[in-house]
């Protein structure tokens, strides 16, 4: 039986780096966002899951997606599959590790090795479009 984890997450590239966090007490790192909670819409969950991990606030009239991609889930059990929605978006304030993120960081396509499966697809993506360096 397959387990699929739903995830939301921001795309920020700046200069051909993406904004990237790491979790306390983990070595991986992830894009920021999050888990849909019931009834929300993927903007919802961008909204609270960036405000949550970022301490910033997400224009949500400004988002659009980039695509969705699925791996096998980072740290979870055989089986254990996320698919993860992503957007660019607007926000306001200055990024700042919150909530469970220990670091903040900009990564670029040479990091690919430090980020989580889904993430990895991620960046794929992105280096086809030349948006990561």
């Amino acid at each position: 039986m397959t387990v699929l984890i739903d995830k939301i997450a921001l795309i920020h590239v700046t200069d051909g780096q993406i904004l990237s966090t790491r979790s306390r007490g983990k070595d991986v790192y992830y894009l920021p966002g999050g888990k849909r909670e019931a009834g929300e819409s993927d903007i919802d969950t961008l909204v609270r899951e960036v405000s949550e991990e970022l301490a910033v606030v997400v224009d949500p009239g400004t988002a659009v997606h980039v695509g969705t991609f699925e791996a096998r889930a980072d740290g979870q059990p055989d089986g254990t599959m996320v698919r993860m929605t992503c957007y660019t978006a607007d926000f306001e304030g200055t990024p700042v590790a919150s909530s469970e993120i220990a670091e903040l960081v900009r990564l670029t396509y040479s990091d690919r090795d430090r980020v989580s499966p889904v993430d990895q697809i991620v960046f794929d993506h992105l280096r086809d479009r030349s948006w990561l360096r």
